[in-house]
């Protein structure tokens, strides 16, 4: 149940990369009331699922007080690592997957935890690329920030 004494903003993120690993982009949206703000970066050298992860850590560290958020990215990895409890068991586990298999991008998994500390987040997955507006703003957003810092990468 949603309380109804903390601001609501909904956050939309996306991240992408020109090759994978290659110079990677994020582009958020946060919408709170009326009130729109986008956000963008790049990296030089990255891999698609940490320009996701980031997305979703800039949103949420914009914030300024303590909020009730919904955070919608296309990213299953980001969105199922949530959602279905793997990004504790993997904490609980030392950061391990598995016996033998340590966790990936447990530097931002460590920072998106700490992120949310002071906010009731709910993970919400969009269909990428199709007819959700706020989820296209973030996708032309993280290419834009790619295109701009490295004009010569035309795989995007």
């Amino acid at each position: 149940m949603l309380n109804k004494k903390l601001p609501r903003v909904d956050i939309y993120t996306d991240g992408a990369c020109s090759g994978n690993p290659g110079p990677g982009g994020y582009g958020v949206v946060l919408l709170y009331n009326k009130i729109e703000k986008e956000l963008s970066g790049f990296c030089p050298e990255t891999t698609n699922n940490r320009m996701e992860m980031l997305a979703a850590i800039i949103g949420l560290e914009t914030l300024k007080k303590p909020c009730e958020v919904t955070l919608y990215s296309d990213s299953r990895y980001l969105i199922d690592s949530l959602n279905k409890g793997w990004v504790e068991k993997w904490r609980n586990n030392g950061w391990m997957r598995g016996k033998n298999k340590q966790a990936k991008n447990i530097d931002l998994w460590k920072r998106l935890l700490s992120a949310t500390r002071h906010h009731n987040v709910k993970w919400a997955w969009v269909r990428g690329h199709s007819d959700n507006e706020y989820n296209n703003r973030c996708d032309k957003l993280a290419t834009g920030a790619i295109e701009k810092a490295a004009p010569d990468n035309k795989k995007i």
